[in-house]
């Protein structure tokens, strides 16, 4: 087999046919929303990864840090031999398990864009060539099958993702997550924890803007893909903590009473001035939470490591 291969699991139009039925489900609805994912076209990753080196969002710097401390104490608890990443991108993090881990064999990325899959894989195996990479274009949440590669292996899902997932949906990952590790392996999972709400708040709206214009992307992915007619302009950016949910929710709200025609799903989307359009929850946790979590699913928490101002937390559980 060669060092890197490709296998696409999603059907060639798979995307496409997922943002007409989320566009359509998610604005007939009340209250009005959409899944994050459509945040990420070329220019949603762009600012994403400009939203990162904000002063105001701690996540990905204090998820490196422990990445950098602890992954030594990853491989030796792990021993893996391969490590799965879901939602890799552009396997930015996965470098720092990398070096660590000198039993690895292979690398399986899973993520739903070819493109970034075939970027990060040559540009991993020119800094490890003996290293093979077997990248899956997949939606984690629509089911996995993992290619044969040896054990043990570790399943990676790092960043906070798992917050975005509603809590019937996470419970469904998570389940998901127990059916592929054999007797073992072992996930490694990023939470973002709670905190205060200033904070909070700030990491999701910050002074430049920024998440605003990577909030109202997803105007743009909806005008470029379906024909719609959104004037961003028309709508601002919101971020607020629910802290009955203990989750953040990012918005946008029509500054006007407007009618959006999206030609590509064949509707017309009245919004009332003020009404508001959920573009993303994050969720935050608390350890005795994921524990639980992750026992309804049958994996058992091993280890627990936060970030030096304890913001963050990297988790490794097993199958119980």
């Amino acid at each position: 087999m060669s060092p890197l291969s490709i296998t696409r699991t999603l059907p060639a139009d798979a995307t496409a046919a997922a943002l007409r039925a989320d566009v359509t489900r998610g604005l007939t609805s009340t209250p009005k929303q959409l899944p994050p994912k459509w945040f990420y076209d070329a220019r949603g990753s762009e600012l994403f990864e400009e939203i990162t080196r904000l002063p105001e969002y701690y996540p990905t710097r204090a998820e490196r840090e422990i990445l950098l401390t602890r992954a030594d104490h990853i491989a030796a608890a792990t021993g893996a031999r391969t490590l799965v990443e879901l939602g890799s991108g552009s396997s930015d993090k996965t470098r720092h398990l990398l070096g660590a881990l000198s039993e690895l064999h292979t690398y399986v990325p899973v993520d739903v864009s070819e493109s970034a899959l075939a970027a990060a894989g040559e540009a991993l195996l020119t800094e490890h060539p003996g290293l093979t990479v077997h990248a899956l274009v997949a939606d984690f949440q629509r089911g996995l099958t993992l290619p044969d590669s040896p054990g043990p292996r570790l399943l990676a899902f790092l960043g906070g993702t798992v917050g975005n997932l509603l809590p019937e949906e996470r419970s469904a990952f998570l389940r998901s997550v127990h059916d592929m590790l054999s007797p073992g392996d072992a996930l490694l999972l990023g939470t973002d924890l709670v905190k205060d709400e200033a904070t909070l708040v700030a990491a999701y709206d910050d002074e430049r803007g920024v998440t605003a214009e990577f909030n109202k992307n997803v105007l743009h992915v909806i005008n470029r893909e379906l024909g719609g007619d959104f004037d961003p302009d028309d709508f601002d950016h919101v971020a607020v903590w629910n802290a009955e949910r203990e989750w953040i929710e990012m918005r946008l709200r029509a500054r006007k009473e407007l009618t959006a025609k999206i030609p590509g799903v064949d509707l017309a989307v009245p919004f009332a001035a003020g009404e508001e359009l959920r573009t993303e929850i994050s969720a935050k946790f608390r350890e005795d939470g994921v524990r639980a979590e992750l026992a309804a699913a049958g994996l058992e928490l091993t280890q627990w490591w936060t970030d030096s101002a304890e913001r963050f937390a990297l988790s490794l559980s097993v199958r119980g």
